[in-house]
């Protein structure tokens, strides 16, 4: 061989190994790249109030795209569940159409319960890990969330209010579940009874196949909450009576598989995890729960 095709081919040689290694480098940029985090905020969070957990993920996780749903804040996350569900289920579409490979579903407080919702109203979501940061997925029984925002009332008697029709126009009603009067919870209720599947509806299939596409589920909660009640509620957990709370195993809508709790944890696809010594309000923006018990979850 000449000089001269001795000189092409070897140009060849390197254009075909820079090939070769761009492809390399490629696959395992697809392979190490963090999937997608989106983002519900609680009730009457602004715009900015999930930032420090959007920062710290950003920070520690370089290159993840995060976005935090720009929808519904202040008072308006007061309006009706239904409503919440539909309008951050619009929004998330499209986040979702454009990232076939997945995404990984953060919900905190009242948007952990919205984005377990979403998920069971939407037969084409593709989220990975869904991490459901204090939420009230049991429901709602207790006198510190509710004198927050209703200072004169007790919540023995805020069924009173919430078991009527004016009374599911506000999104508290919608999931406030009092122990002492469930028959009245579930003749009157029109969201938390229907998404767990306790009330049959012709929608009843879809959200429990929806649910079960959900890959993990992860159910982050602590005794020292202060405004979730009962706090294991971040767990599937109610009250069984005034004083006694039940466990999510021993509910029936566990046991009975009722919207597919009891498949995804035979599958070990739930984790459970009680985290002492943080307040509600700070669940989102302690280092300690973002870094040891959310990050870990978003690779």
């Amino acid at each position: 061989m000449d000089n001269t095709n001795m000189r092409i081919f070897t140009f060849y040689k390197l254009v075909l190994a820079g090939g070769l290694l761009l492809v390399l480098i490629s696959i395992i940029g697809r392979a190490t790249a963090y999937k997608p985090v989106v983002i519900f905020h609680g009730m009457f969070d602004h715009k900015n109030s999930l930032f420090p957990l959007r920062d710290r993920i950003i920070q520690k996780h370089k290159g993840t795209n995060v976005t935090v749903i720009n929808k519904l804040h202040r008072w308006r996350s007061m309006m009706p569940m239904p409503f919440q569900v539909a309008t951050f289920q619009e929004t998330i579409r499209g986040i979702i159409k454009d990232n076939p490979g997945g995404i990984h579903l953060i919900g905190y407080s009242q948007g952990g319960l919205i984005a377990r919702a979403v998920l069971e109203s939407m037969p084409d979501h593709n989220v990975d890990t869904f991490i459901s940061l204090s939420a009230p997925q049991g429901g709602q029984y207790g006198d510190q969330f509710l004198k927050l925002y209703f200072p004169t009332y007790v919540k023995e008697h805020a069924w009173k209010i919430f078991y009527r029709e004016s009374g599911q126009h506000i999104s508290i009603g919608n999931y406030w579940r009092d122990p002492n009067h469930l028959q009245e919870y579930y003749n009157h209720s029109t969201f938390l009874p229907l998404i767990d599947n306790e009330i049959t509806s012709k929608k009843s299939k879809q959200y429990k196949n929806n649910f079960l596409r959900t890959r993990k589920l992860v159910l982050i909660g602590g005794p020292d909450d202060g405004l979730i009640s009962p706090w294991e509620s971040s767990q599937f957990g109610c009250y069984k009576t005034e004083d006694e709370v039940m466990p999510m195993e021993e509910r029936d809508v566990y046991m009975n598989d009722l919207f597919g709790l009891k498949t995804l944890d035979e599958a070990n696809k739930i984790i459970k995890l009680t985290v002492p010594g943080v307040h509600h309000l700070e669940w989102h923006k302690t280092l300690k729960v973002i870094d040891n018990y959310i990050l870990p979850f978003l690779d």
